[in-house]
């Protein structure tokens, strides 16, 4: 059948449709967003809680130099997926959304880098646990906060939820200490983003 034959609400219909499909084309996948994170937070500080415990007693024989290197084993990787999904994504984006996104993805590079830098100075002065809690405490608000302002970039609300979340469980673990940030963090915030992430991409 033409598209002269259509009648006017199946025109609507069916622009309606290519406007979806153009749409789930070119925004990155919620999958790959949102779950690898979670799953690497939820593996990762799952180690450090083994490492710490919850009353300054280690579970499980895990030091803390093992603990780090799951945790940022598992960032690469699903850094590694978020990558391969915003390129795969962003191929046919051009003119501001490009440079809104580029503008994001420094944002996370200067925020982290500043955080580092600064964070040292305080190092030499704090116990071993501690220095693991504040880097852990102060990367997740780091993270809190630009999830928050990438949902208010590209209005996206779930994105912004759950930098608040991660902002809320992250300060209450923080004041509990770091065998119960490190099980918070895992458990309610790894566990929020693998979740939302099934969730998202089971409706779009």
């Amino acid at each position: 059948m033409d598209e002269e034959d259509l009648s006017p609400a199946e025109m609507m219909r069916l622009i309606e449709e290519q406007a979806a499909a153009a749409t789930r084309r070119l925004q990155p996948d919620p999958l790959f967003l949102y779950a690898p994170w979670g799953l690497a937070w939820l593996v990762g500080f799952a180690a450090f809680f083994l490492s710490y415990g919850l009353d300054g007693h280690p579970i499980a024989p895990i030091s803390w130099q093992l603990a780090l290197a799951i945790l940022m084993g598992a960032q690469l990787l699903a850094g590694a997926f978020l990558f391969w999904s915003a390129r795969a994504s962003s191929v046919q984006i051009r003119g501001e959304t490009a440079q809104r996104g580029m503008m994001y993805g420094y944002a996370w590079f200067v925020g982290m880098l500043s955080m580092g830098l600064i964070l040292s100075h305080f190092t030499p002065m704090l116990p071993r646990d501690q220095i693991g809690l504040l880097y852990a405490s102060v990367s997740l608000l780091v993270v809190s906060i630009l999830y928050m302002a990438g949902g208010a970039v590209w209005r996206e609300w779930p994105m912004f939820f759950l930098g608040v979340w991660t902002a809320a469980v992250n300060a209450a673990g923080a004041t509990l200490g770091p065998g119960w940030h490190a099980l918070l963090i895992s458990l309610l915030v790894g566990g929020a983003f693998f979740v939302a992430g099934i969730v998202l991409r089971r409706r779009r």
